[in-house]
């Protein structure tokens, strides 16, 4: 999956069950995602066109793993490693 939104509990559960991973892409680089995929073929609902399911060969994509296999998400991890650095800072 590639997105730019946060994901729900629910979702991930999901990814972390299948194995799976949520990649997150900058709002607006859809042209530098689409540069990346070398070649694309539809392994589930074609009915669906855009919506169907994917297998993509790509290289250099402009993405950054939001979710990983094992359900960690950056969306809940970064703000509490920042959390963390700005405090331990402090005075």
């Amino acid at each position: 999956m590639i997105g730019k939104s946060e994901r729900g509990d629910i979702a991930i559960e999901a990814i972390k069950d299948n194995e799976a991973v949520y990649l997150m892409a900058v709002g607006g680089a859809a042209y530098l995602v689409s540069q990346a995929i070398k070649g694309a073929k539809v392994v589930g609902f074609d009915d669906l066109g855009m919506e169907a399911i994917y297998e993509f060969e790509v290289e250099d994509m402009p993405v950054t793993v939001a979710v990983d296999t094992k359900g960690e998400s950056v969306h809940k991890t970064g703000p509490q490693t920042w959390y963390a650095k700005i405090n331990a800072t402090e005075v």
